[in-house]
């Protein structure tokens, strides 16, 4: 290969670096880890050691043997001969002193109806009477799955660590998703029970979401998996709100249940350290969906140390992960991270936007919010529908997280002047599913922060970035390519429920040196994410290594194009898609979507592609800029970027009534099929 091309692994990367921004002083002050020894005490030289700092935030029923064995490599066992209970850690051993303490804030979507405050020891009484129903009513035992389908509630926190007391693997699905999907995890996961809710809110609406349970089970019993009992929460405690009819002898009401319970005490199971805690199911973009299996000791202790060291969560902090339980997010940052940590935890029913974009600003005022988490597609969307509405509202956050997808720097900029106030010290963190906790973020008590950069690995994980032929990429090459981990950690997922060998071949055998070894160090773990490491070692994340977009031989990251984009005032979202083109292979099609106020032009979308001459250079010029009303969305918010590229591509979009606003997928098409 010349010197001057770009092999598949690579991305040719145009962004300029921008400047740092330091935490203020007041925030170094108070938080939770300002030593900077942490990266020695966290080398490769002191691995796999150094986790036991981790570990030793948790109360153990018996110490581990051995930190970390390889003998089953790259299905690591993380403290093994531990035991452990992950219900124990998030509540028992916080009542001697904080029982009084709120663990959990359940805010409803009806502004009109109260906020519900959780204490640690109402957590607890309500964790020990749903444990023994599960137990004693619906049957389950340590090692049994059991499939939750709940919307976010305070009840969905309460059945997980009733589960995880028990030692029941919980598989939570996102409330938005079908009953369909649903039925895929219940049949791949072998539950016989599905634990669900007959409604939840969500703008302004009660929907009926026991209808999806009835979906669910017809769909897994044709699969072959029978589902014996469905538990269904009430929204309103003592009064069912769903239309669709309870099925005889199925379909059981918890709220009625629980009366047969009130005052049972369940003992925790004193559980292997490498037993798993849960599934958690991603979605790839072909074959069935993937369940990333969790383990008990090594994930708690990682997502405990995460959210103490990188949250900077102290026990008087009220902390608001706004996002869903229903995916990793929200299991490691909104239960088990903050609640074994004796946080106040906030979680909210509804939309951000619902009655208007003041609302999560007003919950942040009305509950003294001071770290607050969301994701870059939130931002965005608030940055959109109500640029000025946090100027409204009297609340100081002190922290700031970004997660879920690289953030460009001009949305970061006004997260951190305008949702911040200019005093907040922001985290963007990058990981995944499959990662259980962060991989690469700032300390925000020692680093500086950087626009639309993930910053260095974490303590105890070290990135590298290779090119196909597993050469690694230097830093500050100005290249991107495939970033990988080179050691193992704790919070990283155990398999593939029932299917090591998707496990090795999906994540581990591109750059394995060795398929029989027992050595870590023959087996980096690849993320599936193109990256770059700019010369100061702070890590830049360009998305999936899917989402490139090659013109004429030059790899095109499509974040790049979307960030340069976003550099127009105007411009409150953007989307890029690759289109099919007889003669540079394919071309981008630019998809915008503007702040209120402004009007579609000719004008303005030639000031996006002349945005993007200037960012990236002439061979980013779109075929086109499309200017729509909205962008179609995921109903977690995501942008649907599937769907536009089949549209620019004249292909079928397939079934889009799964989305948070179908129509405008209509409207889309009218525009550029024209």
């Amino acid at each position: 290969m010349s010197q001057g091309e770009t092999s598949e692994a690579q991305i040719a990367v145009h962004w300029q670096e921008e400047d740092y921004f330091y935490p203020p002083r007041d925030f170094v002050a108070q938080a939770n880890l300002t030593d900077e020894s942490v990266y020695d005490r966290f080398s490769l030289d002191n691995f796999p050691n150094c986790f036991k700092e981790y570990a030793d935030l948790l109360d153990w029923y018996e110490y581990w043997d051995e930190i970390l064995d390889t003998s089953d490599a790259p299905c690591y066992k993380w403290f093994k001969g531990g035991k452990i209970n992950a219900s124990y850690n998030c509540v028992d051993r916080h009542l001697a002193r904080n029982k009084n303490k709120t663990a959990i804030h359940f805010v409803p979507e009806l502004e009109e109806e109260k906020v519900e405050h959780i204490t640690y020891q109402e957590l607890y009484v309500r964790v020990n009477e749903m444990a023994a129903l599960l137990r004693d009513f619906a049957g389950l035992k340590r090692g049994d799955r059991v499939t939750l389908h709940m919307p976010m509630s305070a009840e969905l926190p309460i059945t997980m660590l009733a589960c995880a007391r028990l030692g029941v693997i919980h598989s939570q699905v996102f409330g938005g998703f079908s009953g369909n999907a649903a039925a895929d995890r219940i049949e791949d996961s072998g539950s016989r029970v599905l634990i669900t809710m007959d409604s939840y809110y969500r703008g302004g609406k009660l929907l009926d979401h026991k209808k999806k349970a009835d979906e669910a089970v017809a769909k897994a019993a044709q699969d072959g998996q029978v589902v014996d009992k469905v538990l269904i929460w009430q929204r309103y405690p003592g009064k069912y709100s769903a239309q669709t009819p309870l099925v005889e002898g199925r379909d059981f009401l918890v709220n009625d249940e629980l009366k047969n319970f009130y005052g049972a005490r369940v003992e925790p199971e004193r559980m292997n350290a490498e037993d798993p805690l849960f599934l958690m199911y991603t979605s790839g973009t072909t074959g069935k969906p993937k369940g990333c299996q969790h383990g008990t000791g090594g994930y708690l202790a990682y997502v405990t140390g995460t959210s103490k060291y990188v949250q900077d969560i102290h026990p008087e902090d009220v902390y608001w992960c706004m996002a869903d339980i229903g995916w990793i997010t929200g299991h490691s940052y909104i239960v088990y991270g903050p609640l074994a940590l004796c946080a106040s935890s906030v979680i909210y029913e509804g939309i951000p936007n619902y009655p208007d974009p003041g609302r999560p600003w007003r919950i942040a005022q009305n509950l003294d919010v001071n770290i607050f988490h969301t994701a870059p597609t939130a931002i965005r969307a608030l940055r959109k529908i109500g640029p000025d509405e946090p100027a409204k509202y009297n609340y100081k956050f002190k922290h700031m997280t970004t997660v879920g997808e690289p953030i460009e720097p001009e949305v970061w900029k006004w997260y951190y002047n305008v949702v911040g106030k200019g005093q907040a010290a922001i985290v963007d963190t990058w990981w995944q599913t499959e990662t259980g906790g962060f991989l690469c973020s700032t300390l925000p008590g020692i680093s500086p922060m950087k626009p639309g950069s993930a910053g260095k690995g974490m303590p105890g994980i070290h990135p590298i970035i290779l090119d196909d032929e597993g050469v690694e990429l230097p830093r500050g090459a100005g290249k991107a390519g495939n970033i990988c981990i080179q050691n193992p950690w704790p919070g990283m997922f155990q398999t593939i429920w029932g299917d090591r060998d998707r496990f090795v071949t999906n994540y581990f055998a591109r750059y394995c040196k060795n398929p029989d070894s027992k050595d870590w160090r023959d087996w980096p773990y690849m993320t599936g994410d193109a990256a770059v490491e700019a010369p100061d070692g702070y890590y830049r994340i360009l998305g999936r290594i899917d989402d490139v977009i090659n013109v004429s031989g030059h790899r095109l990251g499509t974040k790049e194009l979307e960030s340069a984009a976003l550099v127009v005032e105007e411009v409150a979202e953007s989307a890029v898609v690759p289109v099919k083109d007889d003669i540079k292979g394919v071309t981008p099609d630019m998809y915008v979507a503007l702040k209120p106020g402004f009007e579609a032009s000719d004008e303005l979308a030639q000031k996006v592609i002349n945005a993007l001459i200037s960012e990236i250079g002439p061979i980013a010029k779109p075929r086109k800029v499309w200017i729509v009303p909205d962008m179609p969305k995921t109903r977690s918010g995501k942008i649907m970027r599937r769907v536009l590229a089949s549209i620019s591509n004249n292909t079928d979009v397939g079934d889009v009534m799964t989305l948070a606003n179908p129509d405008v997928v209509e409207t889309i098409r009218n525009q550029v099929q024209k």
